[in-house]
């Protein structure tokens, strides 16, 4: 059995006391949007935006916003973009333990977007985060931050040695770690560490990349990555079904149909917080499940990478709208693979 995340009935007030310790990327999110028609190889009329973003920060915000202390410890510059991140954390309500390297500049992600807000291209200039080397770990104040945690949330930005030390950490110290896997590129980061991480937040490009397969339909997903050593997980498939597996049950769930989105970026973020957020109060996978989705359609309906306005509330209204999730009878023949 693996660890499961803290639960208020199992670890009582304490669960929902302690900081969610989220490690990993907080940077300067760009965003083009074209006005019209995309014309690929010409200049496209359109919108400029940027803000603070990056898998971490964003999924950090969203806890925060849904009630849970947070602590975000990320690497960036010693530049005026690495203030703008450590204001928008301070306004969000997250505790900033920043790692700041005084000669860099605070990474940055910028994509260019459809009218319809789907992602045409997207460059990631991170290079910093490969700094953040396995050595930061022993520090003393990521070490007590560690200890007085009871959730772990880091995401794919980090070096793929640095996720497997600290999923060892975590391990060690009985915390359950989950990752966001940002995108196919780095999710083979996680590959080495898959059996000690107690859940990876995926969409199928990235679930491919871990199960060295892709599965014919959404329900085949939890076998290829328990196959694979990976325990527990989720993998988005846009409008399409959202499939959520642990050591005991599969949920399946079809999305709410939007008329209109915003922007895509965040989405999957946002999914996450949800879904974490749920599991610390004590639901179940499928209801887990139904809050990451509605917090997900929230975002996507808001222009930023995190909705301001997301609060308890609001979720509890978006839940509403999303269907239940369907729990399938496991497969017999498929428990050896677990």
């Amino acid at each position: 059995m693996g660890r499961r995340f803290a639960l208020s009935r199992r670890l009582g007030r304490s669960a929902l006391t302690a900081p969610v310790l989220v490690i990993g990327g907080a940077h300067i999110d760009r965003r083009g949007r074209i006005g019209g028609q995309t014309r690929l190889g010409a200049s496209n009329p359109g919108t400029w935006f940027e803000e603070p973003g990056g898998g971490a920060f964003n999924a950090a915000c969203n806890l925060a916003r849904l009630g849970h202390p947070v602590r975000l410890i990320a690497p960036r510059g010693g530049d005026a973009n690495g203030q703008r991140v450590a204001t928008a954390a301070e306004q969000a309500g997250i505790e900033d333990c920043p790692v700041v390297f005084l000669d860099r500049a605070t990474p940055s992600y910028t994509a260019i977007l459809e009218n319809d807000g789907n992602l045409i291209v997207a460059l990631a200039d991170m290079a910093l985060y490969d700094l953040f080397t396995p050595r930061r770990l022993r520090s003393r104040s990521l070490r007590d931050s560690l200890a007085a945690t009871q959730n772990v949330l880091c995401d794919a930005n980090l070096p793929g040695d640095t996720i497997s030390a600290l999923a060892t950490s975590a391990a060690r110290l009985g915390k359950p770690i989950a990752v966001i896997a940002i995108s196919p590129a780095k999710a083979i980061r996680l590959k080495a560490c898959l059996p000690l991480l107690d859940h990876v937040f995926m969409n199928a490009a990235e679930a491919e990349v871990l199960a060295g397969a892709r599965a014919v339909d959404p329900a085949d997903w939890p076998d290829l990555l328990r196959r694979a050593g990976l325990r527990a997980g989720t993998v988005t498939m846009g409008a399409g079904a959202t499939v959520a597996f642990d050591e005991n049950d599969i949920a399946l769930l079809a999305p709410p149909r939007l008329e209109a989105i915003s922007d895509v970026t965040g989405a999957g973020d946002a999914f996450a917080a949800g879904f974490l957020s749920a599991r610390i109060s004590g639901e179940t996978i499928g209801e887990a499940l139904r809050h990451g989705t509605a917090c997900a359609a929230i975002t996507l309906r808001s222009p930023h990478a995190t909705a301001e306005n997301l609060t308890r509330e609001l979720l509890k209204s978006g839940l509403a709208l999303v269907p239940a999730a369907a729990i399938l009878p496991r497969n017999p023949l498929n428990s050896g693979h677990e």
